[in-house]
C-alpha cells in the first residue's frame, strides 16, 4: 500500500513507475496488492522514490498501518476506489458489447430485436453491481457485511 501511495503522490502510473524502476508492471501490481517483493525490487523502488530502503523493507510488523504510513481510512478509501473502478470497467464492457450486438442484430435481422434480451439481463447485473458499489442496496453494504461476519463468528450484534 505504501508503494501505491508514493506512486500516486508523484502522479505516476504503474507503467511509468515500472519504466523508472526497471521492474515489470506486473510486479508493481503485485507489490501494490500487498504481495511480497524481492529485496532487489524494493531497493529499485526506494531509489526511484528517493527514500531509505528501510522504510519500505518488510518487517514482521510492517502490516500495521502506522508502519506503512497508511491509515485504516486510507486503506478503505483505496478499496472503495478500486470497487468504483471495477464498476466503470464493467459498465464500459456492457456498453461496448451490447452496442456491437445491437449493430450486428440491426444489420442481420432488423425485424427481430433479439439484442434486447442480453441487454436486459446484463443490465440487471450492472444495476446490482452499481447498487453494491454505491450502496443503493442496503443488504449489500458494509453494515450488512459487518453484521453477517459478527453473526457467523457468534458475536452479539
Amino acid at each position: 500500500m505504501l508503494i501505491q501511495k508514493l506512486r500516486l503522490q508523484h502522479g505516476w502510473s504503474q507503467q511509468q513507475l515500472a519504466e523508472l524502476s526497471g521492474i515489470s508492471v506486473r510486479t508493481i501490481q503485485r507489490i501494490e496488492r500487498g504481495q511480497p517483493a524481492s529485496t532487489e525490487s524494493l531497493k529499485s523502488l526506494a531509489a526511484v522514490f528517493e527514500i531509505d530502503f528501510s522504510i519500505i523493507q518488510p518487517e514482521s510488523d510492517m502490516n500495521s498501518p502506522s508502519k506503512q504510513g497508511t491509515s485504516n481510512e486510507e486503506i478503505l478509501a483505496f478499496e472503495h476506489v478500486r470497487k468504483v473502478k471495477r464498476f466503470y470497467v464493467h459498465l464500459i464492457q456492457y456498453v461496448v458489447v451490447i452496442s456491437a450486438l445491437a449493430v450486428f442484430n440491426l444489420i442481420q435481422t432488423p425485424h427481430k430485436l433479439w439484442f434486447i434480451w442480453p441487454a436486459f439481463g446484463w443490465g440487471i447485473g450492472i444495476l446490482t453491481h452499481a447498487g453494491s458499489v454505491f450502496n443503493f442496496l442496503p443488504f449489500l453494504g458494509a453494515d450488512w457485511e459487518k453484521k453477517a461476519v459478527e453473526k457467523r463468528l457468534g458475536r452479539p450484534l
